[in-house]
């Protein structure tokens, strides 16, 4: 049998950004978790939501044409609606730390979130809560973080579109460039109805197989072009998240553009893109500690790039999902 030789991807990680930390919860229990960037100075933040089944928060807010400019965590989850609770832990820790808006009496930290559905696996009533979230946010640091099936990514999958038993498993992962003193991370929990792609070769990294027991990956765009309609299936089953992250100087509506750009990283490698199934959201944030305000065409081709990067590193770092009362669902080290 053919081996497939694997791409090498990107580089560094997230947070190469000045002002960026980021920590994970893992729950032990299930499949499932959830990630946070923290940015404890307030980063100028915008968000592009492209997937038609989102699961979100305070992402009103990060439009330019509102108020507040700023936020200081954004939580990627697992768990459906229900890990949008992780997003509460988070903001009892920043308010511990006396990081938040000033609003009356007290501060309110200002924290937005995306999750993604990992409910398949094992018991569904376990899920990322407040309690995840804070330990996530205690957690976070500057060290680049742990890639594959960690936080967000423990119970992300890929290829999904002929059922899960033929999926195999996605992750979490991270990448960054820096260019003309600039520095722009990306972070992508990768859990797609569709394939991921090799975008230097076109080549189905992880995807659909052929059957439950399958090592082919089958190409799913290719599949369906061939007349192979797959069996109808539940909206919001899937979902990717994350964030891109720059020492640039930003304007709201310049972080919202970015955020937009970041997306062509994920339709470069995960096919098909933005469906019905999916609820691909990505944030952005700028911390301006370059104190550079940076060239929005260069800043949105390292988008692309680096989030590109990422998908590829999640999808590699990712391992098999091992848990009581949980089928295999395999990797591509397990394949390749």
């Amino acid at each position: 049998m053919e081996r497939r030789v694997l791409p090498a991807p990107m580089g560094g990680a997230i947070t190469d950004v000045p002002g960026i930390k980021v920590g994970h919860f893992t729950e032990t229990r299930r499949p499932t978790g959830c990630t946070v960037l923290l940015a404890e100075e307030g980063a100028v933040a915008g968000v592009d939501v492209r997937g038609a089944a989102p699961g979100t928060r305070e992402t009103d807010l990060l439009d330019p044409g509102n108020l507040v400019e700023r936020v200081h965590a954004v939580v990627l989850s697992g768990g459906s609606a229900y890990g949008l609770a992780a997003a509460d832990g988070v903001m009892r820790f920043l308010e511990e730390a006396g990081i938040g808006v000033p609003a009356g009496p007290g501060i309110v930290p200002i924290v937005a979130s995306a999750v993604l559905f990992d409910l398949n696996y094992g018991d569904h009533r376990i899920r990322p809560d407040a309690e995840a979230g804070y330990r996530a946010a205690r957690a976070a640091c500057a060290d680049p973080p742990a890639e594959g099936s960690v936080g967000a990514g423990t119970g992300a999958t890929v290829g999904k579109m002929f059922g899960p038993e033929r999926a195999m498993k996605g992750g979490i992962g991270t990448a960054s460039a820096s260019i003309g003193g600039i520095t722009l991370g990306a972070i992508a929990a990768v859990n797609a109805v569709g394939d991921v792609i090799d975008p230097s070769t076109g080549r189905v990294l992880a995807g659909a197989r052929d059957a439950p027991d399958g090592r082919r990956r089958i190409g799913l765009a290719d599949a369906v072009m061939r007349g192979e309609v797959p069996a109808r299936l539940q909206s919001g089953t899937a979902t990717t998240i994350g964030a891109i992250a720059t020492d640039a100087v930003l304007t709201k509506a310049e972080a919202r553009k970015l955020a937009q750009l970041a997306h062509d990283g994920l339709a470069r490698t995960i096919d098909p893109i933005h469906t019905m199934w999916d609820g691909d959201t990505i944030f952005c944030l700028g911390t301006g500690k370059s104190g550079l305000k940076g060239n929005m065409m260069v800043l949105g081709i390292m988008a692309a790039r680096v989030m590109a990067a990422a998908v590829i590193r999640a999808t590699l770092a990712a391992r098999s999902v091992m848990a009581e009362g949980v089928p295999s669902i395999p990797s591509v080290v397990d394949l390749n």
